[in-house]
């Protein structure tokens, strides 16, 4: 049996907290459809009641998906390392934004700030925030929804991926579900509530399992 996601995040002070982790490109693409896509999720969650905690950005689908939910009257912190403020850019007139030293720092913040991950289009950097919160999940370092946005068919190739990993025993076969493929933002956002656990996770408490 699946079970319910815990959409709870929790803050270090141990608040809880109603916002979304949104990992998207930090260009924009010359097919306008991504970036219209960055901003209609934008403003789905802020029509949820969700806020948003992000990279920190202020360009590309990054700085589109900050500006839209702060448009539309949503909460929204972004995290970014000071080293990559030359490169993203930084949104510092855009809610909340924290500078932290790296990116292991970034990342952690993120998933101790949000309730579920949803994933746009976008790099290496990306797939790699994607691929690491499905593993993270897998290994039961986290309980929240982690959900993709398949603009285009996109992400197509990375499901047909997964799927051939399941063919050659690699995934065991309900853990495809660690990653919800949707085809428009809004279903993404509705998704949050509907998100279920799959029950062949690995069942860690990394609290108490660790050797001494």
């Amino acid at each position: 049996m699946s079970k319910s996601a815990n959409n709870t995040g929790k803050t270090e002070g141990g608040a809880s907290t109603n916002l979304v982790c949104v990992f998207c490109a930090s260009s924009d693409s010359p097919d306008s459809s991504y970036n219209e896509a960055a901003e209609a999720l934008g403003r789905e969650i802020a029509k949820a009641g969700y806020g948003l905690v992000y990279g920190g950005g202020g360009r590309g689908l990054m700085g589109r998906v900050a500006c839209s939910v702060n448009d539309n009257n949503g909460d929204v912190l972004g995290i970014i390392p000071r080293a990559l403020t030359k490169i993203e850019g930084s949104n510092l007139d855009v809610g909340r934004t924290i500078l932290v030293d790296n990116m292991h720092e970034r990342k952690r913040m993120m998933n101790d700030n949000a309730m579920a991950f949803i994933a746009l289009p976008g790099g290496l950097g990306t797939m790699e925030e994607l691929l690491e919160m499905s593993t993270w999940s897998y290994l039961s370092i986290h309980a929240k929804p982690v959900i993709v946005v398949n603009t285009n068919g996109f992400y197509s190739a990375l499901k047909e991926l997964i799927d051939k990993a399941i063919e050659a025993g690699f995934i065991k076969s309900a853990n495809r579900g660690i990653i919800q493929f949707c085809d428009t933002p809004k279903e993404a956002v509705a998704a949050i509530k509907t998100y279920t656990l799959p029950s062949t996770r690995h069942d860690i408490n990394w609290a108490t399992d660790a050797p001494m």
